[in-house]
């Protein structure tokens, strides 16, 4: 057992000052004043700092992106503890442009690792292209039978995507869908959204034209396609937000127009990051990080005022809840032990992952696999 005593909770409600306490890898009680119940209950002494729910990264390259400027440019795997220093407790891990080089299988192999390592890990099966890559030979199948894979990635308005037309979307979304019906899962198209002339508007046409929720559908990067993504919005959807130099300033102005729950971020960390000139060709390419997501919470707490608890749900409770987390993004008994402790100039001290500390004092304390290499 564990008791945090005297932290100022964000659950992501603000709770003030609370005592926060541990069994293994739940909350069995948070209030004022929990005094141990056993001798042997390790007590931290966390006043002036603050508890946040573990951040939750909905779009992370675990095996990494890259591959579009041949093959010495393939990103290496994400190591656990590039993770856990950040806040990240959760992950949910994809493929992107490239998935002859990367597969499905490395995808799932790789997610598993990241829990036998202390972490909370899921994934999508697919890549950007339409017919999609699976693990069992089935979109279904790979949903309903994988323990690890909540929904499909497919990539729109890219000059890098299948092109897939309307029709073809919409099965893939009816799929999804079934099958996390059959499983309990979200069953979601994760959509990469590009810079292309067509936006959301394939998106916007299956929803007004069939019976396929809007919430099946979940576009990324939606800075690319802003306007679409308000109008998509409007309609009830989720949208999701690619953390960055200037998208706390973007997001100030879209939670002014679209409801706090239907907004996420996400950190694209360990994908490629290229360039492109006007004719789409490559004149660079950078690797996402994971550092990226809580800088930009930061900014907006401190430089576009958006208050705390609203900033932090962005990457805590609204992904739990759109994603059928269970007992994750929220500080509250009978959740999971996954917390970040920051100091008062909102820098992360520590990382807790299911009730066991992965960061301590500023140094990481999870154990890898090979970490000595």
């Amino acid at each position: 057992m564990k008791l945090i005593k005297n932290v100022h909770v964000y659950a992501p409600e603000d709770r003030g000052i609370q005592d926060i306490l541990l069994c293994n890898d739940r909350i069995i009680a948070m209030r004022q004043g929990i005094e141990p119940v056993f001798e042997d209950t390790e007590i931290i002494d966390a006043s002036g700092k603050t508890a946040f729910p573990g951040f939750i990264d909905q779009h992370v390259h675990i095996i990494g992106g890259g591959g579009e400027d041949g093959f010495a440019s393939l990103i290496p795997p994400i190591r656990t503890r590039d993770c856990v220093q950040y806040g990240l407790t959760g992950v949910i891990g994809l493929l992107g442009t490239d998935a002859h080089a990367k597969s499905v299988e490395a995808l799932v192999a790789k997610t598993k690792a990241l829990k036998e390592e202390g972490m909370s890990a899921w994934c999508l099966t697919g890549s950007y292209a339409i017919p999609t890559v699976t693990l069992t030979g089935s979109v279904g199948k790979d949903i309903v039978f994988v323990e690890e894979i909540l929904g499909v990635k497919t990539a729109i308005s890219d000059h890098r995507s299948s092109s897939p037309t309307v029709q073809e979307l919409a099965r893939l979304a009816s799929e999804a869908r079934t099958a996390g019906l059959l499983a309990h899962k979200p069953g979601i198209v994760h959509l990469h959204t590009g810079r292309g002339k067509a936006g959301l508007k394939q998106i916007l046409q299956i929803v007004e034209e069939t019976d396929i929720p809007i919430a099946q559908f979940r576009p990324t990067h939606c800075g690319n396609q802003l306007e679409d993504a308000l109008v998509f919005a409007a309609k009830g959807g989720y949208i999701d937000f690619t953390a960055g130099e200037n998208t706390a300033h973007i997001l100030a102005g879209v939670l002014q127009q679209v409801p706090l729950a239907q907004v996420t971020l996400s950190s694209d960390s360990n994908g490629s990051f290229p360039k492109w000139s006007e004719d789409h060709k490559l004149i660079g390419l950078g690797i996402g990080k994971p550092v990226t997501l809580f800088e930009t919470i930061r900014d907006l707490i401190t430089n576009e005022h958006v208050p705390v608890s609203d900033a932090i749900s962005l990457i805590t409770r609204n992904v739990a809840q759109a994603m059928m987390l269970q007992r994750k993004g929220e500080l509250k008994e009978g959740y999971d032990a996954d917390i970040v402790l920051t100091d008062d100039h909102l820098r992360i001290t520590d990382v807790m992952c299911r009730g066991e500390f992965a960061m301590r004092n500023g140094c990481v304390t999870l154990k890898e696999k090979y970490s000595d290499v």
